[in-house]
C-alpha cells in the first residue's frame, strides 16, 4: 500500500514539473517567436503575390503588345485632330491622347507649340519601316545602306536598332507613344528646339509623360540610342510594358526579314525593357 502511495505520489510530481518546464518563461517566449515567425513568413508570402499578380485590362494582349490589330479599328483609339499632328491619319490610345492634349494647351500658353510627327503603328506599319532600312531602300539616318555595309544579318539589325524598332517590339504598337516636333536629338540642342526640350522636361511629367530613351548609360544600359523626340505615356505604356516582361518572348518576335536574329540580340530584355527608369511605375 504505502509502495503504490510513493509511486502514485512520484508520478505526480514528475507531472507538475514537466507542466512547470514546458510553461517556464523561455518556453513559452519561444512559442510565442514560432508562431509570430509563422505569420511573418506567411504575410510575406501573401505580398509577394499579391506584388506579381498585375491585373492588365482585357485589351491588353499579345496581339495588343505585339501591334497586331488595325488602330482605327479599336475603340480604345482616337484619330488625332489635324491640330495636334503634322498630318491627318494618325492615331492614339485615347487616355494617352486626352493627356497630350491638356499638355499641348499648358505648353500653347508658355509659347510652346507640339506638333505630333509620328504616333500609333502597328505591326505591319512597323515592318515597312523595317524591311525598307533591312534591304538599303531607307538609308540609315539617310546616308548608310545598311544591305550594303552590314552582310552579317546580326550587325545589320544592330545598326537598324540605333533607332528603329523589330516589328513586334515597339512601343509605339500600344498607341501610348509619340514622336514630337523633330526626329534629330540635335534640333532640341539649340534656338527653338532646346526651349520645346526644356519645356518637356520640366513639364511632361505633369501629364503622364516621361522620356524613354535616355542617354545609355545614365539611368538604362542597353536599347535604342537616345530619343529626344519620343515621349511615352507612363499610366498605360508601363501596363504594356509588364505585360510584356511577363508574357512576351524572343521567340514570339518573327514574321519580317532579319527576323532570325531577335534570340541571339535578346530584343525582349536589351530593347523592350531598356528604357530610363522614369517611365516605370
Amino acid at each position: 500500500m504505502i509502495k503504490h502511495f510513493f509511486l502514485a505520489t512520484l508520478c505526480l510530481l514528475l507531472f507538475i514539473s514537466c507542466a512547470n518546464k514546458s510553461n517556464s518563461p523561455n518556453n513559452l517566449e519561444l512559442n510565442k517567436l514560432e508562431t509570430e515567425n509563422k505569420h511573418t513568413k506567411s504575410n510575406i508570402a501573401d505580398q509577394s503575390q499579391n506584388e506579381l499578380k498585375i491585373v492588365f485590362p482585357t485589351y491588353i494582349d499579345l496581339n495588343f503588345v505585339m501591334g497586331k490589330f488595325d488602330p482605327n479599328k479599336r475603340d480604345n483609339f482616337s484619330k488625332i485632330s489635324i491640330d495636334y499632328a503634322d498630318r491627318e491619319g494618325r492615331y492614339m490610345h485615347s487616355e494617352a491622347y486626352e493627356a497630350f492634349i491638356k499638355m499641348h494647351a499648358a505648353a500653347k500658353k508658355d509659347g510652346i507649340n507640339l506638333k505630333i510627327k509620328s504616333a500609333a503603328r502597328n505591326f505591319d506599319y512597323q515592318k515597312g519601316i523595317w524591311e525598307r532600312k533591312w534591304t538599303g531602300a531607307t538609308l540609315l539616318e539617310g546616308k548608310e545602306n545598311a544591305a550594303a555595309a552590314y552582310q552579317n544579318h546580326t550587325e545589320r539589325a544592330i545598326a537598324i536598332l540605333k533607332y528603329s524598332s523589330m516589328p513586334g517590339s515597339s512601343r509605339h504598337h500600344w498607341g501610348t507613344d509619340i514622336d514630337i516636333n523633330n526626329f534629330t536629338n540635335s534640333y532640341f540642342e539649340n534656338g527653338q528646339g532646346k526651349k520645346e526640350f526644356d519645356w518637356l522636361s520640366e513639364h511632361a511629367s505633369e501629364f503622364g509623360y516621361c522620356r524613354p530613351y535616355t542617354k545609355i548609360g545614365t539611368d538604362r544600359q542597353s536599347g535604342y540610342q537616345e530619343e529626344k523626340w519620343h515621349w511615352s505615356y507612363i499610366p498605360v505604356a508601363d501596363l504594356c510594358t509588364k505585360y510584356a516582361e511577363q508574357n512576351l518572348s524572343n521567340e514570339m518576335i518573327s514574321g519580317f526579314l532579319g527576323a532570325e536574329v531577335a534570340k541571339q540580340i535578346n530584343i525582349k530584355d536589351n530593347y523592350i525593357l531598356g528604357i530610363s527608369s522614369s517611365c516605370k511605375n
